[in-house]
This record gives structure tokens, sequence and C-alpha cells, in this order.
């Protein structure tokens, strides 16, 4: 189901957010899909090759699927959610052409969906999320980050639902393409704290393939799971592909998006999407968080 919603910006129509506050999002199984272009096992493809094939996934364009390439398997491995057709599965492997053997496609629970509702919820106008890691400039003034999709369109943030407490205003958002955005503190509003719940975080990084990873939200609390690919793309529908994300099975709900991944006192990642629940399990993605602290020159305290 895709639930729709009117972005205050343009008045266009885009997949409501489902408002974030931690991260991770608990996997479930994946299971091969049977097809004529399955992959060779006794072929070998070259970087070139994968990179050729996984360009061909996107030009495809199929709302509800997800890539990476494994370097250890010399494959392109791709996720497709519950409303992706065999048809489409077919489309994809037509794109892909003479590289079509290297092709993993597997298919995960539920459908992708921006997770829109770190750790604390945060409110716009009309949506929730969470908040990702509270960060500052070399000015000393203080933000935080939190999901492209979350901040896109929106102005000012409070953190109640009532909107009586106001805690800052966007001043930056990149989504498609990335999702992170950055809001200001307002005036008046008491040095945040440099952690997520009682965890403190001292440092960003980028984790490995493997690397065991919590996520913090504000509808579904405390999750963790496993990295399971780098550099992965999801493509969520009307246009709105975003990539470089790292995939885990850390489980997610709406309202969490925005929220933080991490590993001990090490930031990783914001919650941008994913498919299932933390009930049954999924996939989730997220924004690595160096890349948005690259961006708008901040760093975690």
């Amino acid at each position: 189901m895709r639930i729709k919603r009117s972005t205050p910006r343009s008045g266009r129509t885009r997949s409501t957010r489902l408002i974030a506050v931690g991260s991770g999002l608990l996997a479930v199984a994946a299971f091969a899909i049977p097809s004529a272009n399955a992959s060779d096992a006794s072929q070998t493809f070259s970087a070139a090759e994968l990179t050729q094939t996984r360009d061909a996934v996107r030009s495809a364009d199929v709302a509800g699927t997800a890539w990476a390439v494994d370097s250890k398997t010399k494959q392109v491995v791709v996720t497709v959610d519950s409303t992706v057709s065999q048809a489409e599965i077919n489309k994809i492997e037509k794109a892909a052409g003479d590289t079509a053997g290297a092709l993993k496609v597997e298919r995960t629970a539920g459908t992708f969906k921006k997770l829109v509702s770190g750790g604390d919820a945060i409110y716009a106008s009309s949506w929730r999320c969470s908040l990702g890691f509270n960060v500052r400039n070399s000015a000393g003034a203080y933000y935080f980050l939190t999901a492209g999709h979350c901040t896109d369109g929106a102005g000012t943030w409070w953190s109640n639902s009532g909107h009586t407490t106001t805690i800052g205003s966007t001043t930056g958002s990149s989504f498609p393409g990335n999702d992170y955005g950055i809001v200001k503190y307002a005036s008046g509003v008491s040095t945040p704290p440099g952690t997520v719940g009682s965890v403190d975080i001292t440092r960003a990084a980028t984790p490995s393939v493997g690397t065991t990873v919590t996520r913090r939200g504000s509808t579904t609390g405390i999750h963790s799971g496993r990295v399971t690919a780098l550099n992965a793309t999801v493509n969520y529908g009307g246009g709105d592909i975003v990539s470089g994300l790292i995939q885990t099975t850390v489980c997610a709900e709406p309202g969490d998006s925005g929220g933080p991944l991490y590993g001990g006192s090490t930031a990783y990642g914001l919650t941008s999407g994913g498919s299932g629940n933390c009930s049954s399990g999924g996939t989730t993605f997220f924004q690595p968080v160096t890349e948005a602290l690259s961006a708008y020159g901040v760093s975690v305290y």
C-alpha cells in the first residue's frame, strides 16, 4: 500500500513519510526467484560488467526494487518487494541483456517505503519523523540530522504533535538521490545532548558488511541486525530513487524515518526506508551519516 500526501512546497503528490526515530530494521529471509536468466556460477563477470548490470537495473525503473554489487560473489543482488511482478523481473533481466547472468534476484516481505515518524519523535506541519543525530558546526551552532524525505517540504519542526513547542527550522535538504536533511535548533533551546537515548555518540564512520548495528526509532524503539550490503540503491517509486545506502536486516516501521543507526559510540546512518515490520521482519536502508556531515560541515560530539 502506498499512502500519498501533498507536499507543502510544490503541491505534487509524494509517498507519505513514515516518521523514524531510531535505526535498524529486522530482516526477513529472502528467497531466490527462478528465472530463465538465473546467475551462472561458472561465469565470472568483470567490474565493468557488474557496473553495466547495476546501471541496467536502474534504467528498468521498477518501483519496489533495491540493488547492490556483491564484490565477493561478483553478482548484482536485486531485492524485490511484494509489489514486484514476474513480468517486472523479466523487464529487469531484459534491460541487463548479455550480463543478465550477473543478476541474483531475491524477494523480501512487505513493500519498500519511506519510513517517516536519535530516536525522539519530531513533528512537521502534517507528518512525524525521528531525530537522527545532534550535531554542531565549527562556530558552535547546534543542529540535528534526519532523513531528507522528512525535511523535503518541511519548514518548522516541533517536539509535540500539538505543535506548541518549536525546536527548529530546516536549513538544508537533499532528496531524492540522497536522503538527508538538517535542522537548526531554535534560539532558546537548551544545548542538545550528543547521545542516542543514553548512548554517547563520539564519532562517525561507515560500517562494513556483516557489522552488527542498532537502530532507535520513535515508533518501534531499539532494534538490532547486521549490514548486508553497502552502496545499495532503492527505488521507492514516483521518481524517488536513492543511492549509496547501507542495507541491513534491522526492522523498522512508519515513524522511524530519519532515526539513527549506530554501533557503540559510532554513528553510522539515518533511517531512509524499507519493507516489513518489527513483527515479521524486512529489509531496511540507511543514508550514511558521514555524507551528511560532510555536506553540511558539521560533526557529532
